[in-house]
């Protein structure tokens, strides 16, 4: 089963493109690969500058909808293969096969901590524990 987890920036005001550099940073030396599931073409080119510039003495390959990377940004959920995804959108998403692991960034702002407990409330309803990470 798809595992599910909360990433809780309580004490940050790092934006939430940051924190998810970090922590695709620490995944990625695990050789996993990583969909970042983002609905929001703006968000997207945040993300997508963010990666470029987050570290001056590594490089982390991805790209908008490039699937060779290991990091893809899209608009889109993934349809094959074992993937990572955060969820950069305002919804919950439905779980799939190919998803290996679902993680949530949640930044230290009221409006996504209320979008977060939503999202929490309907992995629960789908049969799924998350698990909550405080950083």
């Amino acid at each position: 089963m798809t595992q599910v987890s909360f990433y809780l920036f309580e004490k940050s005001t790092e934006p939430q493109a940051h924190s998810a550099c970090r922590l695709a940073r620490k995944i990625l030396k695990q050789a996993a690969k990583l969909w970042w599931y983002c609905p929001d073409a703006a968000l997207q080119t945040v993300l997508d500058d963010t990666l470029w510039g987050f570290d001056d003495t590594s490089f982390i390959p991805h790209g908008i909808h490039d699937t060779d990377g290991q990091v893809c940004i899209s608009a889109t959920l993934p349809t094959e293969g074992a993937w990572i995804v955060f969820n950069f959108s305002s919804t919950a998403i439905s779980i799939q096969d190919t998803f290996q692991h679902i993680i949530e960034i949640i930044e230290n702002k009221e409006q996504t901590k209320i979008i977060g407990r939503e999202k929490f409330k309907h992995y629960r309803q789908l049969g799924i524990s998350p698990r909550t990470f405080k950083l």
